[in-house]
């Protein structure tokens, strides 16, 4: 009979791809991973990996094992935290799959929020890129991912959380943080630009907000891209250019004084932050906890619409 055990090493394995990361995934030695693979193909009667070196590939029998496997590793969890929680307790792990700016300034308060309510309850946090925080919910890597990419799909609902705005942020002293008004939207055409790489929620709002006024990204002299607001928010206050970032982000550099917002007349650039479950897949209770929590009054101040310009 198959254990749940040797399914959690062949997932950490077809994650991976690698027995020895494997193994440091699940803290285990390397040969305890290669003797569970081998026992679980020798239960099933053929192969699940073609080795290759140290790397190692999926076999179509592999391939199709996935799926089924993090079902039964699903539904053990279910199990062991359903009759645990019988002693009246929400306990159990949850993953969520967030992108960067949710992850850095968002779920950090809505997780103390839900550790306060239900300390049992174990939270995983894997930051990934708008898309890809998708692609685990969907696969069943993670319970609940929190995104600003909305993408219609069988079985997940989306509930939008927050709406963020994106505001333009310059290095201290520069010409247009001087003016005492707005700048143009032509005025963009004008300076060094630092932006979030392709696909970024950050980079399609400002798509469209320069669509509006006949621009595009092409037209912008850009400088670099970069992955992450925080870096972006650095490079603008070395003095090498000027970005659209997070709210969130901006703010944060404002109040230590080294960035300053400028505002850019017709153009309010917003995202909204969607969180996302698979309603297929049955919830266990810690992900119906922390659902019911993010929804709740106690959230209404982190959900509500940030406003107003940065200010120090």
């Amino acid at each position: 009979m198959l254990s749940p055990r040797e399914l959690q090493v062949f997932l950490a394995s077809a994650e991976t791809e690698n027995f020895s990361e494997a193994a440091r995934r699940l803290n285990v030695s390397q040969p305890a991973i290669s003797m569970q693979i081998k026992s679980l193909e020798e239960k099933l009667g053929m192969s699940l990996f073609e080795r290759t070196g140290r790397q190692v590939t999926l076999t179509e029998a592999g391939h199709a094992l996935v799926p089924m496997a993090r079902d039964v590793i699903q539904q053990t969890i279910r199990l062991e935290e359903a009759m645990a929680s019988l002693h009246g307790e929400v306990v159990g792990r949850l993953r969520i799959g967030c992108s960067t700016a949710a992850g850095k300034y968002v779920l950090p308060k809505l997780l103390a929020g839900l550790h306060d309510k239900h300390p049992k309850v174990t939270l995983v946090c894997d930051v990934t890129t708008r898309y890809n925080a998708l692609e685990k919910l969907r696969a069943g890597e993670v319970q609940v991912a929190m995104t600003s990419l909305r993408e219609p799909h069988k079985g997940i609902e989306y509930r939008p959380f927050l709406t963020d705005r994106i505001v333009l942020i310059a290095p201290p002293g520069h010409p247009w943080t001087q003016r005492g008004e707005p700048i143009k939207p032509t005025d963009l055409l004008e300076e060094k630009f630092i932006l979030r790489e392709e696909g970024s929620g950050t980079r399609e709002a400002l798509k469209e907000g320069l669509a509006w006024h006949d621009l595009s990204v092409d037209e912008l002299d850009v400088l670099m891209t970069l992955g992450n607001s925080e870096a972006i928010r650095g490079a603008v206050a070395e003095g090498l250019g000027v970005a659209f970032v997070s709210w969130m982000a901006a703010c944060e550099g404002v109040g230590a004084g080294t960035v300053v917002s400028v505002d850019v007349a017709d153009m309010d650039l917003r995202r909204t932050l969607w969180m996302a479950r698979d309603t297929d897949r049955p919830a266990t209770r810690a992900q119906a906890a922390f659902w019911e929590h993010a929804f709740s009054p106690d959230t209404e101040v982190l959900r509500r619409l940030p406003e107003g310009p940065c200010k120090a």
